[in-house]
């Protein structure tokens, strides 16, 4: 395995490997089981796997947590020998010294969801990530399904600037309770890791009650019922088309609910798809 840290040094080693299949893992590192199970995706799919770990500033608010960030990278090179990862990308700054000047912005897919509170969060996010694939051109790259607003709008990036590369998400893996695993769950302390399972709880009596016909109205209204028995702040609870991400009026085998909520001071996302068990397996 070899780390690179320029993307200078990063062309040099991939330029032997053009022509094989590559992909893509971008991360900000603190690998954990999630991460794991997008390598292992990207393994199985192409020839040369790459991981980039770095902490994009440019998606943190003024008041978000970019300096107590965890940063774990040895840890985190461990396991990205152990799965089998050919490079790691671990530039210490991808920006010119006097800030960037040059970025991307996102329209409409941007003002909703999570890009209420964090205004510019995605417009960081698909800036980092066009320079990523700029530097790597990978043929294939792989995202989380818990940040599905993110998987969404890189979507959208690739297309709507005619980039050759497939975006593949992969599915949200949990931890034996339901929790789904991020980075920020190490923030929480005991009390705050058991009030945080009410985002997994929660989704599920919202889609069993869904799938007895209520509106999608009424199944909000129930599902901000039951998290006021949790002493948690919600930032939003929405059923929304996971194509489009535009609201939805009635359940359809696209609707899926998203849910963001902040259990202490730490800010959690999770999303669970309204199919019915028989459509997801068919």
């Amino acid at each position: 395995m070899n780390i690179s840290q320029t993307p200078e040094q990063t062309r040099a080693l991939i330029a032997p490997l053009r022509g094989q299949r590559i992909a893509l893992v971008p991360t900000m590192g603190c690998l954990h089981a999630g991460h794991i199970s997008l390598i292992r995706k990207a393994k199985s799919l192409a020839d040369v796997v790459i991981v980039s770990i770095y902490v994009n500033p440019l998606q943190f608010g003024e008041n978000e947590d970019f300096n107590q960030y965890p940063r774990t990278f040895e840890k985190d090179a461990d396991i990205c020998k152990n799965e089998g990862v050919d490079i790691i990308f671990h530039p210490e700054n991808l920006y010119p010294d006097n800030g960037a000047k040059v970025t991307l912005k996102v329209s409409d897919l941007s003002n909703i969801l999570c890009g209420i509170s964090r205004p510019s969060h995605f417009d960081g996010v698909v800036t980092v990530v066009n320079m990523l694939f700029n530097i790597i051109q990978p043929n294939i790259a792989i995202f989380g399904e818990k940040d599905w607003q993110q998987l969404a709008i890189i979507r959208r990036m690739v297309s709507d600037l005619h980039m050759p590369i497939e975006i593949i998400g992969s599915e949200i893996i949990r931890e034996t309770d339901g929790l789904a695993m991020s980075s920020r769950n190490r923030y929480l302390s005991p009390s705050e890791r058991q009030q945080s399972l009410a985002l997994s709880q929660v989704m599920h009596l919202m889609k069993n009650n869904s799938q007895q016909g209520e509106k999608t109205s009424e199944t909000i209204k129930y599902g901000i019922e039951n998290l006021n028995n949790y002493n948690i702040s919600l930032d939003y609870l929405e059923i929304r088309n996971e194509l489009t991400l535009k609201p939805e009026h009635s359940i359809t085998p696209e609707s899926r609910i998203f849910i963001a909520v902040k259990v202490g001071k730490t800010r959690l996302i999770d999303n669970i798809s309204l199919k019915m068990e028989s459509e997801i397996t068919s």
